[in-house]
């Protein structure tokens, strides 16, 4: 079921007015996509962020529009690293009985026995790419690594087959394993050598340049 969210069509384009919506706490955005006609619109920005922050970012939203509700989803936005705030936000129009391709964060559960055994789990693949319909886009994709001993490994190809969605990503590339322990560096003592040895070499070499 598609998260509603409120917008108010806008007419003004102008620099100063954009910056006075940012200061007001709105978002700038634009509705577009599946042959509609591009819409400015206007978002609060604590409802949007509210919205993708419990629903994720692949969600559908039910847009309403000054009383026009149309499906969409949060295509791409742009933000200011300064003022850590959204600065514009795209919404794409959907057509729910069409799959689409996304990326869907990727879930780790589990205790790896690997990890207590001294093993280190990392995580080379943090997101999957995914063809669904909206309806069936994930929020996450969980993937258990409760088995993973050391040197074990999981990949894409790995992960059960769904019915709901499919996944794009390349079967091959590896999304959790279990790496050996580091080898402990040895002692100073075995890789220097015995200072008297070090000793007796620096007086050679005086001897050598006083003859």
């Amino acid at each position: 079921m598609a998260v509603k969210l409120k917008a108010n069509r806008r007419d003004n384009h102008t620099r100063s007015y954009l910056n006075e919506l940012r200061e007001e706490g709105i978002i700038p955005a634009i509705v577009y996509g599946n042959g509609k006609e591009p819409v400015s619109v206007a978002v609060d920005s604590i409802d949007l962020l509210k919205t993708v922050r419990d629903e994720g970012k692949n969600a559908v939203i039910s847009l309403d529009i000054t009383g026009d509700a149309v499906d969409v989803m949060l295509h791409d936005y742009q933000t200011d690293p300064l003022k850590d705030r959204i600065l514009h936000a795209d919404f794409f129009v959907v057509n729910m009985s069409e799959a689409r391709t996304v990326e869907v964060p990727i879930q780790l559960e589990g205790d790896a026995p690997g990890s207590k055994e001294g093993g280190v789990l990392q995580q080379p693949l943090y997101d999957l790419e995914i063809s669904a319909k909206p309806n069936d886009i994930p929020d996450h994709i969980s993937v258990d690594v409760s088995k993973l001993e050391v040197g074990d490994s999981i990949s894409v190809g790995d992960l059960p087959s769904n019915g709901t969605y499919e996944i794009l990503t390349d079967a091959d590339t590896t999304i959790a394993t279990v790496t050996a322990p580091t080898a402990e560096i040895e002692s100073d003592d075995t890789t220097t050598g015995d200072a008297s040895d070090v000793e007796a070499t620096e007086e050679g070499s005086k001897n050598d340049k006083e003859e």
